[in-house]
């Protein structure tokens, strides 16, 4: 890789997709996982 070659950096629409299906991951696997804890709970 040559200094003068441009950095490889997602534009800024695929960052911000990229950002907001990282916390919609992170809100699914919570809420999965407190429905577990429920169900296991609730028995």
């Amino acid at each position: 890789m040559l200094w003068s070659d441009p950095r490889d950096e997602p534009p800024e629409e695929l960052r911000a997709a990229q950002a907001m299906l990282r916390r919609l991951s992170w809100l699914l696997a919570v809420a999965v996982l407190s429905c577990v804890l429920l169900a296991a709970g609730g028995r």
